[in-house]
């Protein structure tokens, strides 16, 4: 059987030869940020933390921290999100 890095490996040739994109094949996070008043996350798994300050959102491999003021989410569905707000910072923590 693949081990861990080999089986990635294969997944990202898999992924190049097919010209498929990584978030489709991999579960790969994407991220839009539209200046400092919107951001929509696709491919989330759960939300940590949500405050009108910071908004914590675990993806398949590290979490995305947003703070800001007024921050709400909008909406989301099982895949997809959106915040609004006056947003400051977006972090990627593991």
């Amino acid at each position: 059987m693949f081990k861990d890095q080999e089986y990635k490996n294969f997944k990202e040739r898999i992924t190049t030869a097919a010209g498929m994109p990584k978030d489709v094949v991999q579960g790969a996070a994407v991220v839009t940020l539209m200046e400092n008043e919107e951001v929509c996350i696709e491919n989330y798994r759960r939300i940590i933390e949500y405050t009108d300050d910071i908004i914590r959102v675990q993806t398949k491999k590290r979490q995305i921290k947003i703070t800001g003021k007024q921050l709400k989410i909008e909406y989301y569905t099982n895949d997809e999100m959106k915040i609004t707000g006056k947003i400051d910072s977006l972090e990627y923590c593991k």
